[in-house]
């Protein structure tokens, strides 16, 4: 068992990541709010958002005031920007920050319709992972999404998360209850899961028409992960 007596490490902060396809940066109302509306398809955004715990949003406005609240709760949202066209894509934010356990979550996780099956969408989870392990030195990462959201449990399960239960009644989501799968990685996987992204991410991996060659998970499972 690890000696933990001097572990310290920092808050989450804000910053800019910028990968081969992709780039994460610090939400800023101002200068992306209605870039962000537009990538998550405007007023198609409720149907994109239909696990997101708060009511459907009227328009913008009370997009804005949404992001705004959260951020007031502790979340730092951060944009995805497709660096060909650099158009803002989607969105995620660390949640639940715990210093002094070395733990953090992923949430708010939006993907627009313009970075859905891309590797744009890997490589961004790719580098705030990466991140939080290598930069940050966090023990714990993870994954929570509505237990009837298969999608969003199936990308937790392809990124190399584990899963690990269900919390039954764990919250009340648009007015009901909602059980919450929960999924993490922790730094001990780290390294396996790293190289397995870095090959995945890799230019040998995409063909003349940008489909992958070997699935990331086929790629772990060579590892050993």
């Amino acid at each position: 068992m690890r000696d933990l007596s001097n572990y310290k490490v920092a808050a989450p902060s804000h910053l800019t990541l910028k990968g081969r396809y992709g780039t994460v940066e610090p939400f800023i109302p101002e200068q992306h709010l209605q870039e962000l509306w537009n990538g998550l398809g405007d007023m198609s955004i409720n149907p994109l958002l239909r696990y997101f715990a708060q009511d459907d949003f009227g328009g913008i406005d009370d997009f804005g005031t949404w992001l705004e609240d959260v951020k007031n709760s502790g979340w730092l949202t951060h944009i995805f920007r497709n660096n060909r066209t650099a158009k803002i894509v989607g969105m995620a934010s660390f949640m639940r920050a715990d210093p002094a356990n070395g733990v953090v979550e992923i949430g708010g996780v939006a993907h627009g319709i313009d970075m859905q099956r891309s590797a744009i969408s890997t490589e961004v989870h790719y580098l705030m992972a990466r991140h939080v392990f290598e930069d940050l030195r966090y023990r714990r990462y993870e994954w929570k999404c509505d237990h009837k959201n298969e999608p969003s449990k199936t990308t937790a399960l392809r990124f190399g998360f584990t899963f690990e239960g269900v919390f039954r009644q764990h919250m009340i989501s648009k007015r009901r209850d909602r059980d919450t799968a929960w999924f993490s990685m922790i730094d001990s996987e780290w390294p396996k899961l790293n190289d397995a992204f870095e090959a995945w991410l890799s230019p040998e991996n995409f063909d003349a028409e940008g489909k992958q060659v070997r699935r990331l998970a086929d790629i772990r499972a060579t590892l050993g992960q």
